[in-house]
């Protein structure tokens, strides 16, 4: 908490409420309007600030009861395991990286966002140099239900979408991470001043907080193979809703927040076939010429196989075309 800022805040309160007393309590009518309306509504501005500084903070500190799950590594989790993990991991490095690549040594997700100045809200340092202390169960639960190892939850963890991943993934995803070299520094301490806990209070939406309910029971995924059922699952653990919208019908410029458009998915079978959607994957680049905008991180599936690719068009071309959002 910023017990600064809280501080600051509480004392502007108190001041402002002291003036307004002395404002009423004075016999000349102007001091009583002229000081005690403009003296009053700060107060009334400083105390709301207060409170909602608070509700942040409150929904930020709130601890979850999800405990850490049972699933561990083999005490050699072996080289294709590993590898597995590395394929899996290489998407987590648009948040979890400096370079945007693996390995994973975290980064400042507010850096050149164009956030205000609310604090340090930052990516984790997957290497051993964070993770050495943590389980295999409290990674687990941070990737599929965004709690940390603390309780609390994480902040823009798309949990939302791990949560589906399988037991096998999951797994495969910790031995990687265990497998990386320690890269130091560790993580910084998140810390959010008294604006950022307003926003949280006010503007930024509850998907802000990944939490999701305790996953209790085994997660299996479809075999791997260019199948529809398969290719529902790469979607929903690549998160596409995120940025294509909840029914995959695209979002438009202004839409959620984003700079730039996002296609239509439902639609996309019909405008292209599935050896062009394989290519475009591989290259970020259409027939004629257009490449995908930097929103779309098609470097970050270069490690899937075509067949990978062939199946999320299998999924997308069983879908019912939806009008563009």
């Amino acid at each position: 908490m910023d017990y600064l800022g809280l501080t600051v805040l509480i004392i502007l309160t108190l001041v402002f409420a002291l003036l307004v007393y002395r404002a009423v309590r004075s016999r000349r009518l102007w001091v009583k309007l002229l000081g005690g309306i403009p003296a009053g509504l700060l107060t009334l501005l400083f105390g709301a600030a207060t409170v909602l500084a608070f509700v942040g903070y409150g929904k930020l500190n709130a601890t979850y009861p999800n405990p850490p799950t049972a699933l561990q590594l083999p005490s050699e989790p072996g080289v294709q395991l590993v590898a597995d993990g590395a394929r899996l991991a290489r998407f987590c490095a648009a948040c979890h990286s400096s370079t945007g690549r693996l390995p994973l040594d975290g980064a400042d997700l507010f850096e050149g966002s164009g956030m205000p100045p609310i604090g340090m809200v930052y990516a984790p340092n997957l290497t051993p140099a964070h993770l050495s202390d943590w389980s295999d169960g409290e990674i687990i639960r941070a990737i599929r239900e965004g709690v940390g190892r603390d309780g609390r939850a994480l902040l823009a963890m798309p949990s939302n979408a791990f949560r589906n991943m399988s037991d096998e993934d999951v797994l495969a995803l910790v031995a990687y991470l265990r497998a990386q070299p320690r890269i130091e520094p560790t993580s910084p301490e998140r810390h959010i001043n008294v604006l950022g806990a307003i926003m949280i209070a006010t503007v930024f939406p509850p998907q802000i907080f990944g939490v999701q309910p305790p996953i209790t029971t085994p997660v299996t995924a479809p075999p791997r193979g260019p199948t529809t059922d398969y290719g529902s699952y790469l979607v929903a653990n690549l998160a596409c809703q995120d940025c294509h919208g909840e029914n995959l019908a695209g979002v438009g410029p202004d839409g959620d927040g984003f700079s730039e458009p996002s296609p239509n998915l439902t639609s996309l079978p019909q405008r292209m076939s599935m050896e062009q959607f394989v290519a475009l994957m591989r290259t970020g680049s259409y027939e004629d010429g257009r490449t995908l905008g930097d929103g779309m991180p098609w470097k970050d599936l270069e490690s899937y196989s075509d067949d990978d690719f062939r199946a999320i068009y299998a999924y997308l071309a069983s879908l019912e075309p939806l009008p563009d959002n």
